[in-house]
């Protein structure tokens, strides 16, 4: 780094999970002030004019749209000052929280999500160099204006895109077709090289994300159940069908009546939802009857996006015509 250009400004903010996380004294892995020790065991960190945020330190699965909301917030206040924002998660709904931030934050400054699987206290600890492969994406400068990135095991991936693919692995997301780029790549060991853009986003900005949306899971012989249920309680639906978008015939015919949005997706881990099947249940016929195709987005995800387009009041068609620009 020339020492007579100002450092690059670097805006960390540490949200909890596994990377913040280390045993008690009971051997609970349990939230804790692990940020200390990525800071003490990531010494190149000083290469950067560093500061340091914590709006909440939680488990991922007790994140919910509200802490998302708040992390959006809390980014579009910080962005003017920073280069780049580094977003320290747990993984178990990292993607939903980078997807939602890829959705709704209005900011041309990189903002790279990472973690770690392991805690702060094993010796195959993943947090130090995920952080530090975040840092360098987020402070490159052919980042700028990617909209969210994920950075995982030196890999980098579009927030659209990344799925947690494994539960325990250190190379534990993957994304369809894959990472749109490498970090750690170069003589120094220092670069970030890009395969491809991700696809430019139109930014969503909910005041409030107080919609609820639930997902029900389609299965062999599956009739329904908990449809009716669910759209007594819910602003809208997700289905995980079958294949291409795909539904038993007691399911089909119950959704046929649907009060509420329901959104198509499929429970196979990659591909389309395709108007195919016109035989009852088929996803041809469900389409025509108002069911909202996902393109490729998996369930959890299309969740986000629908809970968002419904608490900004978006109609019907608004509501499909979003979703079908996600499809590329």
């Amino acid at each position: 780094m020339n020492p007579t250009q100002p450092r690059p400004r670097l805006a960390l903010i540490q949200t909890g999970g596994t990377i913040a996380s280390k045993p008690d004294s009971s051997g609970d892995i349990q939230p804790s002030d692990a940020v200390n020790a990525l800071l003490e065991g990531l010494p190149e960190l000083r290469r950067f004019e560093l500061e340091v945020f914590q709006p909440f330190n939680l488990p991922s699965p007790h994140i919910t749209p509200v802490h998302m909301l708040e992390l959006k917030v809390l980014i579009e206040r910080l962005a003017p000052r920073f280069d780049g924002i580094v977003v320290t998660h747990g993984t178990d709904t990292l993607e939903e929280t980078a997807f939602f931030l890829y959705l709704t934050v209005k900011s041309d400054v990189p903002i790279v999500v990472t973690g770690s699987m392991r805690h702060a206290l094993e010796p195959s600890w993943d947090g130090p160099g995920n952080v530090w492969g975040a840092a360098l994406t987020a402070l490159n400068p052919k980042t700028r204006g990617r909209g969210v990135l994920v950075v995982f095991g030196g890999d980098v991936f579009d927030a659209r895109t990344v799925t947690k693919t494994h539960t325990s692995l250190l190379h534990a997301f993957s994304g369809y077709p894959g990472p749109i780029g490498q970090v750690g790549v170069g003589a120094d060991g220092t670069g970030v090289h890009f395969f491809a853009q991700p696809e430019l986003r139109k930014v969503l900005e909910p005041r409030h994300v107080n919609s609820h949306v639930e997902i029900l899971y389609a299965y062999a012989g599956w009739q329904g159940e908990g449809l009716l249920e669910a759209q007594g309680r819910s602003d809208g639906i997700v289905i995980a069908a079958l294949g291409t978008g795909n539904l038993p015939p007691g399911a089909a015919e119950i959704l046929s009546s649907a009060r509420v949005p329901v959104v198509l997706t499929t429970r196979t881990h990659t591909g389309p939802i395709l108007p195919i099947y016109g035989y009852a249940g088929g996803g041809k016929k469900l389409l025509e009857g108002g069911a909202i195709p996902a393109s490729f987005i998996s369930a959890h995800k299309a969740r986000i996006l629908l809970l968002v387009l419904l608490s900004k009041g978006c109609s019907r068609a608004e509501i499909l015509e979003v979703f079908a620009q996600m499809g590329g």
